[in-house]
């Protein structure tokens, strides 16, 4: 904020709902002239300016989405300086850069520039869009005008790419903590999809989630799926029209669905703040990817729940993909590659995330993981194990998948395995008391760890890697190697919770905080905004921990304020105590 308003140039990096859009919002407030802000997304634009518009800030935004009319009037607006932020698109500053922003900068006074979610202009980002790379001309043509660049996700390569494709001039760099310690994370090897979802969707019944599937059909037959078993949800991707996508987006945001199933095209900036859980319905591209979508739960800082359901087929996939379109480059299989690694990880998710980043985890135990929770437990004796895997690939000539490999380690005479003679191998039964799903998962762990590799036919068969063939010959080959599996849930005990879910709810009226949910609803409903604005969970919950019992103290809630205590403190008073509530203005 400092930088912003002595008009230093700047570079922020701070996770999702770390507060880096209040980092140039607060400064347009103090500062003169005109802040104009460079967003990728309409609905993300649409999002901030409700927010601020209902918090009294003067802002607006020009996008392709809006009448005639309406541009006119924000036009008019601009000319007579009644604005503070503007949002604009990065196709609209490509296309138009040269009269249109000098018109901003001698009519309204601009002052600085923000770009958000500016990873879209590098290269290594794994987001990249040409028109953020035209966004360096713009920087060029007004050197007196300061810009800001904001990021939740970029290595030290994609930050100083950014610097440079910008032409920031002694920017100042901050990055803050990449880690998000609401966040539980867990990793599931794929066993039967639906169910691992069932299973995630019982722990929120009623709460806000997003389904991520790698395609356009999978989205659809999952929302159709959970629209048969009584889920409020939709679906979203690009296959969609633009009215039934924004349609579906704004029912999630005014809280009419729960749940959106939808491909990455989804989510960018969305700022609905009590998404409690985040399911990958296979792998993403890049554990930036990961972050970025899994970082859209738990805005609010209350806890949140992100599944990662995975399969080695989910990369093998993503390889033939970015092939048949020409963009399997090395940097792209490095990322490839880190996200299987992570997938495959035995040891606490969050060191892992944040060390990706190159940040330093001084923690012994997160709280908020699988492994931390002793969800997982290590195998005694992981290079045995692998040795067993490995020599069945090679027994039956590393010519069949995972799938039939896998039966014949469980002992699973079928028909086809009799046919074959697999019956009679050495192999045959070897790791008989693990089950199907136990033994998927070693192998796709030794996939990640570079043992096993799979072809890319349609039908991919598990081959030895050349460090995998080593081991198979010599145990010593293979250095310091870990698998694990999901331990069995004992009967009777129900699994630990979080820390953070424990610390949050801690002292909370829980019926009080659904009777002020609904009043949010009610309010929301009523102005055509949605929920969010009025009220954050974080505010809900600390309402219904303290009681306030008068309007003086409720104006020092967190997330309440001299306005808003006026404007609903009677409807907030009357639900905590018991009263008739009146309706709000």
């Amino acid at each position: 904020m400092d930088a912003v308003v002595s008009g230093r140039d700047s570079l922020l990096v701070l996770p999702t709902g770390g507060g880096k859009s209040l980092c140039f919002q607060a400064p347009a407030l103090v500062r003169d002239g005109l802040a104009l802000v460079i967003s990728p997304l309409i609905s993300l634009m649409k999002d901030q300016v409700d927010t601020l518009v209902a918090n009294g800030v003067p802002a607006a935004y020009l996008n392709s989405a809006m009448t005639t009319e309406q541009r006119n009037g924000v036009m008019a607006g601009l000319r007579e300086r009644r604005f503070r932020l503007l949002y604009v698109a990065p196709e609209r500053i490509a296309g138009e850069a040269g009269g249109w922003v000098s018109w901003l900068k001698s009519t309204c006074d601009l002052r600085f520039v923000a770009i958000d979610e500016a990873h879209c202009i590098s290269h290594w980002g794994h987001d990249f869009r040409p028109e953020y790379r035209q966004l360096g001309a713009l920087r060029a043509s007004m050197p007196e005008v300061s810009f800001h660049a904001f990021t939740a996700t970029a290595t030290a390569r994609v930050r100083e790419d950014i610097v440079n494709q910008l032409g920031l001039n002694d920017a100042l760099t901050l990055v803050g903590s990449f880690d998000r310690p609401n966040l539980l994370y867990r990793v599931l090897p794929r066993a039967s999809l639906k169910t691992q979802v069932l299973q995630v969707l019982d722990r929120h019944r009623g709460e806000a989630g997003i389904i991520y599937c790698p395609t356009r059909r999978e989205v659809d037959d999952l929302a159709e799926w959970l629209k048969d078993e009584n889920y409020r949800v939709r679906p979203y991707h690009a296959g969609l029209s633009d009215e039934e996508r924004h349609a579906n987006q704004d029912a999630f945001l005014n809280e009419t669905v729960d749940i959106v199933v939808a491909t990455v095209a989804f989510g960018m900036g969305i700022d609905r703040s009590d998404v409690r859980f985040v399911i990958h319905a296979g792998g993403p591209q890049s554990l930036e990817h990961y972050q970025q979508e899994a970082g859209r739960a738990g805005r609010d800082g209350l806890e949140a729940e992100c599944v990662l359901i995975v399969s080695s087929a989910d990369f093998l996939r993503w390889r033939e993909i970015l092939n048949k379109n020409g963009e399997l480059t090395e940097a792209r299989q490095s990322l490839l590659r880190d996200m299987e690694r992570y997938a495959a990880s035995v040891g606490c998710r969050h060191k892992r995330l944040v060390s990706y980043f190159g940040e330093r985890y001084t923690k012994d135990d997160c709280g908020a993981c699988d492994y931390c929770l002793g969800e997982l437990e290590t195998v005694e004796d992981p290079v045995t194990l692998a040795r067993k895997i490995l020599s069945a690939v090679a027994r039956v000539g590393q010519r069949f998948g995972a799938a039939h490999v896998g039966q014949i380690l469980r002992g699973h005479a079928s028909e086809n395995i009799r046919t074959r003679g697999h019956d009679t191998l050495t192999v045959f039964g070897l790791l008989r008391e693990s089950s199907v799903d136990e033994i998927r998962g070693y192998i796709d762990q030794l996939i990640a760890h570079g043992l096993l590799q799979q072809s890319g036919d349609q039908y991919p068969v598990l081959q030895l890697s050349a460090q995998g063939a080593a081991v198979l010959r010599d145990p010593a080959t293979a250095g310091v190697l870990s698998l694990a599996r999901q331990r069995k849930p004992e009967k009777g005990r129900a699994p630990r919770r979080s820390r953070v879910e424990a610390e949050s709810w801690e002292g909370v009226d829980r019926a009080l905080f659904e009777e002020l949910r609904a009043l949010r609803l009610r309010v929301a409903r009523e102005r055509g905004v949605p929920p969010y604005v009025i009220f954050h969970d974080t505010t809900l919950r600390e309402l219904a921990r303290i009681k306030p019992t008068s309007i003086e103290t409720l104006r020092h809630v967190y997330g309440v304020g001299a306005r808003k205590a006026e404007e609903l403190g009677e409807a907030v008073l009357a639900v905590i105590s018991g009263a008739a509530v009146p309706s709000p203005p």
